[in-house]
C-alpha cells in the first residue's frame, strides 16, 4: 500500500471496501459477535489490517476467548495505535491501525499472559495471509 492512505476520501473508502467492512473501518461499526471466519482461524500467519493492508497481529498471539470475535494478546509493534472511546455510555480503549487509522475493535485489561491484554478485533477489519 502506498504512502497516499490518509489521504483518501469517504468515496474512495466506500469504493474499496465491503458495506460490512466499510461500516467497521470507516465509520467505526461492530459486527455481530460469532461471524467472522477469523475468529476460527488457527493456521500460523499474520492478520492483516483489510484497509491498507498493513500486518497487525501474528496468529501466534491468537487466542479463544469466548467473546465471538478474534481475539489477541499483543499486536505487532508499532503496527496499531489507541484512542478513548466513549460511546455506548461506557469508556473503552479502541484499537485503530496506524496506518490507515482505520477502526478494528477494542483493548481489554483481561487477556492471557504474557500481557494481560485481550484486543478484541473485527474480523472483517482484517485479513489473513497464511505462512506458506
Amino acid at each position: 500500500m502506498s504512502d497516499d492512505t490518509m489521504t483518501r476520501t469517504d468515496e474512495d473508502w466506500k469504493r474499496l471496501l465491503t458495506p460490512e467492512a466499510y461500516k467497521v473501518l470507516r465509520k467505526h461499526g461492530t459486527e455481530r459477535a460469532g461471524s467472522s471466519p477469523l475468529n476460527y482461524e488457527k493456521r500460523k500467519g499474520v492478520f492483516a489490517c483489510a484497509g491498507c493492508g498493513q500486518k497487525v497481529f501474528s496468529a501466534e498471539t491468537k487466542f479463544e476467548s469466548g467473546t465471538g470475535w478474534p481475539s489477541f494478546f499483543a499486536p505487532i509493534e508499532g503496527t496499531v495505535a489507541t484512542t478513548t472511546d466513549r460511546s455506548w455510555f461506557m469508556t473503552r480503549t479502541e484499537v485503530h491501525c496506524a496506518r490507515c487509522e482505520g477502526h478494528l475493535g477494542h483493548v481489554f485489561p483481561d487477556g492471557p499472559a504474557p500481557t494481560g491484554q485481550r484486543y478484541c478485533m473485527n474480523g472483517v477489519a482484517m485479513t489473513f495471509e497464511p505462512e506458506e
